[in-house]
């Protein structure tokens, strides 16, 4: 039996405290004087004293690893009621196990974002932009802040982090918030993915501010279709108390959905006009943005080293954000100052040849628009795009990143990109499909087809590397193999 050390600052609760906010299918009072020493989702990580909640996933059914989670010494398992025979331990059914997990894990770390300020930014694309913004605009602002979303956990000190989950799952993420907590920190800026929504990972996280950036088609193999994918993303703003606001792109046909639907507080964001925060004038060239941002009697000035329209509309959710939580202007200016660079967001590395690679993470039919139509213009030169598209996703958008990326670039390098369990070669002939001409080679090694973009790049060419952004692995197989674009170029570069 393993021993329980995954949560040594918390003290055991009794199993009747943690239960207190469920509704259950069977009466299972007769159990609740256990002692429980933590949670977990995944048998194998059970430690003693620990509750086992077993979810009904795509691939894997929790409730078929139950015995596992008793061997390692569960005191109580979470099940949605399906028929597993006689425990030795108590059986707690409900409707939703997800949902379960959500209160029993905030209750468990004694609902830690009651106490921090939380801001969640939702949408298909800009959400690590923002999100990066509003934490170096709060740490101008002298707040001990956290990011938390694709790019990991970033905050001051030793806190590791994997990067799996846009948003983690409701163990980890109420452990982190609590952990955050007792380590000082007052502001946690959070990426909230419409899987977390669908999934009840934030269902017991207070947010005071949330944000939507925008909506194009993505994840529209798990949700279905485009209305479905946006019932999951306006979830967020429904579960918003009255106190907490909402921050909403008013030049999104979606964002003017949810703002019809919701019954919070409002502000709301556009450049093509003059909402309650809109730009009074800009600049946007390929040095990067000026310009003024009106917000009420605020006047917010904006110097910015980030390219592109979308860093237009990311720069001004994030005032719209701040500007909610009554930051002063000139921290506001500061902070978006200091921020240099998004990681793996249009980021720049120049070659020996004096060609110029931009790395980035679009993976979606909108953002590859966006990207590469600012990435043309930055170069009189030849542009060759590096792409591919991850497997068990959704099959439509690969033709049309194919045929986007045609529109731009000379030439195309399609490579692998997480096929998961799906097959390489039939994710290959789909992206090919979008193609009106022979402009495309195809590698089976990412790396090899870097180093051979990187050879050929000659001075004032571009190299974009769409995708992966500052990712460090490629999934095969369901395993996380180590591979990084930058660690590529990097070499490249060292060697040459």
């Amino acid at each position: 039996m393993k021993q329980n050390n995954n949560m040594p600052s918390l003290k055991e609760k009794p199993l009747n405290q943690l239960l207190a906010g469920l509704t259950q299918l069977d009466d299972s009072r007769k159990f609740l004087d256990a002692s429980i020493s933590g949670i977990s989702l995944h048998a194998g990580s059970v430690c003693s004293g620990n509750i086992f909640v077993a979810i009904p996933g795509n691939k894997f059914d929790g409730h078929d690893f139950i015995p596992e989670a008793v061997k390692n010494g569960a005191a109580a398992i979470i099940s949605n009621g399906r028929d597993i025979g006689e425990l030795s331990i108590p059986q707690i059914r409900v409707a939703n196990p997800r949902r379960a997990a959500s209160w029993v894990a905030s209750e468990f770390f004694d609902h830690p974002s009651r106490e921090l300020t939380i801001i969640g930014i939702t949408g298909t694309n800009g959400k690590t932009s923002t999100a990066t913004l509003v934490a170096s605009i709060l740490d101008a602002a002298g707040y001990k802040t956290a990011q938390m979303g694709t790019l990991g956990l970033i905050a001051e000190g030793n806190y590791p982090q994997e990067k799996i989950l846009t948003t983690l799952d409701q163990v980890a993420l109420h452990k982190s918030l609590f952990d955050l907590k007792e380590n000082g920190f007052t502001h946690v800026v959070m990426e909230v993915s419409s899987h977390a929504l669908q999934q009840c990972r934030v269902t017991d996280v207070d947010f005071n501010i949330a944000a939507f950036t925008n909506l194009t088609p993505e994840h529209l193999d798990y949700h279905g279709n485009m209305e479905e994918y946006y019932h999951a993303k306006a979830k967020l703003f429904k579960m918003l108390p009255i106190t907490a606001t909402a921050v909403i792109n008013n030049d999104d046909i979606y964002g003017e959905k949810i703002i019809s639907e919701s019954s919070t507080p409002i502000l709301t964001t556009s450049i093509s006009t003059k909402e309650n925060v809109h730009y009074s004038s800009f600049e946007s060239t390929l040095n990067g943005i000026t310009g003024d941002i009106k917000a009420g009697d605020h006047s917010y000035k904006i110097q910015s080293s980030l390219i592109g329209s979308f860093n237009l509309e990311n720069i001004l959710t994030a005032v719209g954000i701040v500007h909610a939580m009554g930051i002063p202007p000139h921290f506001v200016t500061k902070g978006i100052d200091s921020c240099k660079f998004i990681p793996g967001r249009m980021e720049m590395f120049k070659i020996p040849s004096g060609g110029t690679v931009i790395i980035d993470y679009a993976h979606t039919p909108d953002a590859y628009e966006k990207v590469l139509g600012t990435i043309c213009k930055m170069s009189s030169g030849k542009m060759t795009v590096i792409f591919g598209a991850g497997g068990d996703r959704d099959v439509s958008k690969r033709p049309t990143m194919a045929a986007i990326a045609e529109k731009f670039a000379e030439q195309c390098f399609i490579t692998p990109d997480n096929p998961r369990f799906d097959n390489p070669q039939a994710i290959q002939a789909d992206i090919i499909k979008g193609f009106t001409r022979k402009c495309y080679t195809v590698f089976s090694d990412r790396g090899k087809a870097i180093r051979a973009a990187l050879t050929d790049l000659k001075k004032n060419d571009i190299l974009a590397v769409l995708g992966k952004g500052r990712e460090n692995y490629q999934e095969i197989q369901g395993e996380k193999i180590p591979y990084s674009d930058v660690k590529n170029i990097q070499e490249f570069c060292d060697e040459n």
